[in-house]
């Protein structure tokens, strides 16, 4: 009654939606916070903190910690923001939520910060210029995978807070300090010369000695913790991201400088 023209129309049809139906279905695809969760610089944006927009930091962080997305690690931020204004402040912590959906992050303000606590969200009072207070903070946290130093960014703080942290770093661990612009201004406590050792910038720039102190050849020199840990160290504008990690390559001086090493 179809005839055979139609007959043969509605088999094909038949075959089509066969085939159809074999095939599996496509992800949806990802929306809302989901779909920018891998792009630092629009979740800087999305919750308001000036990681991104008045500085330029999330396109480094996500250079240098892009290898941790998945990862389960613990990280801790000096610095929760908004200052002593009530019910403001948490704006990286979120963003760090979202971007290490496995890790947990950790926050320390002078302030009490306790509102932006929240799942996988932690937040401390604590005193980055007092090594007894950093040392508390840590030991109730465990290991540390990740440290960013966005506190006062007054050099003594960032020195003291160096000094007790980086030591406590997991093995493989990076540490950030943020706004080393501060380090040039003495009315926070830098200085406006460029070779003061004393100044955050200026134990900064050690560091890039020390990753060569295999190569000195002062004799009898005993290298620092620093020396021997740190085995990278990147420098941006504002920012530096110091990775850790046995620092011990080895050296070619006594055979590029026969004549000075002839007699050892």
């Amino acid at each position: 009654m179809l005839g055979e023209k139609n007959v043969r129309n509605l088999r094909r049809l038949k075959r089509r939606l066969s085939a159809r139906s074999a095939q599996p279905a496509k992800p949806a695809k990802p929306t809302g916070l989901d779909a920018i969760s891998g792009d630092l610089n629009k979740l800087a944006q999305h919750f308001k903190t000036d990681k991104w927009g008045i500085h330029r930091y999330t396109q480094h962080y996500q250079r240098h910690l892009g290898h941790l997305r998945n990862e389960s690690f613990n990280l801790l931020e000096i610095g929760i923001g908004g200052y002593n204004r009530a019910g403001q402040g948490g704006a990286s912590l979120r963003m760090w939520k979202q971007f290490f959906p496995k890790a947990q992050i950790f926050g320390m303000d002078i302030q009490d910060k306790s509102f932006v606590d929240e799942d996988r969200i932690t937040t401390f009072i604590g005193d980055q210029s007092d090594p007894s207070s950093l040392n508390s903070i840590v030991d109730k946290i465990g290991e540390l995978d990740v440290i960013i130093d966005d506190g006062s960014h007054r050099s003594p703080h960032v020195l003291t807070t160096f000094a007790t942290l980086f030591p406590r770093l997991k093995d493989g661990g990076i540490y950030i300090v943020e706004d080393t612009q501060s380090s040039y201004w003495p009315e926070w406590q830098g200085s406006e010369d460029l070779d003061a050792a004393h100044t955050s910038m200026g134990m900064l720039k050690r560091l890039t000695d020390g990753l060569n102190y295999e190569e000195f050849v002062t004799e009898n020199y005993q290298p620092t913790y620093t020396d021997l840990n740190v085995v990278g160290v990147h420098f941006y504008h504002n920012l530096v991201i110091i990775e850790k990690g046995r620092n011990a390559e080895g050296s070619n001086k006594r055979s590029a400088l026969k004549q000075r090493y002839a007699k050892s």
